[in-house]
């Protein structure tokens, strides 16, 4: 007896719908990462196989077709590996929803459910100096109101490590500035965090804040035309910023900069002051710990201060010797 065949057109209108949309409530980014993911998808069937997509049932998405299709957009397309395992999550995340969906379709599901994810070489986290992070607020014109604007854009980014996404949908009312200064950020999974704010970054905001007024509908850093930045508007002021400040800081000339190497930037120094990377996961709104672990890989520094602490090879381990402070605490027991 043939399992009878499902149509797919149906079930991926539903998980988009039903699913992503009132169920889970997924973010327009999430939709938009999805939505490209099968585009791609489908138009691939299409011109492999002679089906519309209208036409697709899930058997005709079984895991030769994904695994070619994968293998299409590393090869043909030149996506990165992080970019092809991004479209593969979006597809497993469909076929997830068929397994509960479509009892026909179980086996299907199971076997797309079973790609690996390819593994990719791990760089070490980039960043900025603070010398080249003071360089970059420094090359601001603040005579005219688009280097005020980027001056202000640049210090709060620094100081509250938020994602480009993040801080170009900040509105004003969603800043305090009286003492203690803070920023409400709205960051992925819909999740909202608050981040504290310099008593500097407060004073370059409330004087930014009085010259916009009334205008531009309450947002915080808008674009030269009173809308929205875009996140190409933002790497492009950072890029302009960038060329300005490379005479007073030539390690700049060979560093790409973009609002990402800036929260990085800010981790790095936060954790380089003493913060625990606990509190620094929370700042920068990590799902986990263990991502914030790649800037305590990344500091050579705090490696070198630890290396110091050991003797090295062929050497008599040093004893340990108490300091005066500490004697003189025991004595006091």
């Amino acid at each position: 007896m043939t399992t009878p065949s499902v149509p797919a057109a149906g079930l991926v209108q539903a998980f988009f719908v039903e699913h992503l949309l009132n169920q889970k409530h997924a973010s327009p980014r999430t939709l938009a990462t999805y939505r490209d993911a099968f585009r791609l998808l489908l138009r691939f069937v299409r011109e492999t196989h002679g089906i519309e997509p209208a036409a697709l049932t899930v058997d005709n998405l079984d895991a030769p077709v994904i695994l070619a299709f994968l293998d299409h957009i590393e090869r043909q397309r030149a996506n990165s590996i992080r970019s092809r395992n991004a479209r593969l999550a979006a597809i497993r995340s469909f076929f997830r929803f068929v397994q509960m969906r479509e009892p026909a379709a179980v086996a299907t599901a199971s076997r797309v459910l079973a790609i690996p994810v390819k593994r990719t070489e791990r760089k070490l986290v980039g960043y900025l100096t603070r010398p080249e992070i003071d360089a970059l607020l420094s090359a601001a014109d603040l005579t005219n109101q688009d280097g005020r604007r980027d001056h202000a854009l640049l210090l709060t980014l620094y100081n509250s490590g938020a994602r480009v996404s993040e801080i170009i949908g900040v509105r004003r009312d969603e800043i305090v500035l009286d003492a203690p200064a803070s920023l409400k950020l709205h960051g992925k999974g819909r999740k909202e965090r608050a981040v504290p704010l310099w008593a500097k970054t407060a004073q370059v905001l409330r004087a930014w804040f009085q010259e916009l007024g009334d205008r531009f509908g309450g947002l915080a850093f808008p674009s030269a035309r009173g809308g929205r930045l875009s996140r190409h508007g933002v790497s492009f002021l950072l890029s302009r910023l960038t060329d300005g400040a490379a005479t007073a800081c030539p390690s700049l000339v060979d560093k790409r900069i973009s609002p990402h190497v800036i929260r990085h930037s800010t981790a790095m120094h936060l954790l380089q002051s003493g913060v625990d990377p606990a509190v620094i996961a929370l700042w920068l709104g990590h799902e986990s710990v263990e991502t914030t672990h790649g800037y305590v890989e990344a500091d050579l520094t705090m490696m070198e201060n630890a290396m110091g602490k050991l003797a090295p090879a062929g050497s008599s381990p040093r004893r340990f010797k108490a300091s005066d402070d500490l004697l003189a605490f025991l004595a006091t027991l």
